[in-house]
């Protein structure tokens, strides 16, 4: 049964979504050498159109946030037109589309943008290396001062403003994963010892700080946010990661978004510290619009909606495989099987 997943939902008083079904942000790397996108970025998120909203894939908020090869930006006028034919195409067949604005951190590489550091909460680095460019090892990043920090706040605000005159519905700030934001919020990458570290009120102050210029910017209606309290991709956990999050949550709940979303792969995945999955930590902490994610099916999606495990149920990898997700699960035919070929294809 899939029921559930075919009725509308209103994320607020300005944006009604057809279904529950959100596209998840995949990132493909199809965006040309300047990072402007392309028709075949057109013609891709055009075919998910049917989706309840689609999620694009991360887009970068300034040069030095570039963490992969041929990942759009939203800071050119390039990029901006780029992303307009996009929107267009989505909104012609009756869909919505939100932008995730993005900063890869210490994750980012000073190869993309011809730089001498990456920025990061601290000068924590990562172990690993670039991927899809084996040969570029991750560096040491430097420290961000206040000065570069109140710059990075004024750059997300001003790449969702840019999102908006790209025509998006509205904007999610990417806060999980590892990146940006998310170093801010984990212990194991934030060793500051100013008004951006060790407590959870101070290490929640970057991110409360970029969803509040956002929100000044577009309105809360148009600003969401994803988050991973569970620290799982370029992160070590830290019992206590569980006070951050217990504070970040209800002070992102007071602001009303559009809808808060789990950065997970799978959500079968529990955190001693959390005392279970990311997504029944936020449900416990978080009482508005929650965009559930992480190896459901449109069937366990489904149950897990009915079970108020979640709002909204983000669908990855299958999407990939499926550009006619939304009609194969309708009528019950069977999804074609993702593959890690399909990445380097635009079906």
């Amino acid at each position: 049964m899939t029921d559930n997943l075919f009725q509308p939902f209103a994320l607020n008083s300005e944006i009604e979504l057809q279904n529950r079904i959100v596209m998840a942000p995949l990132t493909r790397c199809m965006a040309d050498d300047d990072l402007v996108p392309t028709q075949q970025m057109v013609d891709y998120y055009a075919k998910r159109a049917d989706s309840g909203l689609i999620i694009s894939e991360a887009t970068i908020i300034r040069p030095d946030g570039q963490g992969y090869p041929n990942t759009p930006g939203l800071f050119s006028q390039a990029q901006i037109g780029g992303w307009r034919k996009v929107t267009a195409a989505v909104h012609d067949k009756g869909g919505k589309i939100f932008a995730q604005l993005w900063h890869t951190g210490r994750v980012a590489h000073p190869y993309f943008f011809d730089g001498d550091y990456v920025l990061a909460p601290s000068a924590q680095r990562v172990d690993g290396t670039v991927p899809r460019m084996r040969d570029l090892i991750y560096t040491t990043p430097k420290a961000a001062t206040k000065e570069e920090i109140a710059q990075l706040v004024e750059d997300y605000a001003i790449a969702a403003k840019n999102a908006i005159d790209a025509g998006f519905d509205g904007v999610e700030i990417h806060g999980a994963n590892g990146y940006l934001i998310d170093q801010f919020l984990h212990h194991s990458s934030n060793k500051r010892n100013d008004e951006f570290g060790e407590t959870p009120e101070n290490m929640s102050r970057f991110a409360l700080a970029v969803v509040d210029a956002i929100i000044d910017r577009i309105g809360k209606e148009k600003t969401a946010l994803r988050v991973s309290p569970g620290a799982y991709f370029n992160m070590e956990g830290d019992a206590r990661d569980k006070a951050v999050f217990e504070y970040l949550l209800p002070e992102l709940e007071k602001r009303d978004l559009a809808y808060l979303h789990v950065g997970i792969f799978e959500d079968s995945m529990t955190f001693d510290y959390l005392g279970g999955t990311a997504s029944e930590f936020i449900r416990a902490n978080y009482g508005k619009t929650f965009i559930g994610n992480g190896g459901y099916t449109a069937e366990s999606g489904n149950e897990a909606i009915k079970n108020n495990k979640f709002d909204l149920l983000a669908i990855g990898r299958p999407f990939i495989a499926n550009p006619d997700y939304i009609s194969k699960v309708k009528s019950g035919e069977a999804l074609t099987d993702y593959s890690e070929e399909m990445l380097a294809e635009l079906v």
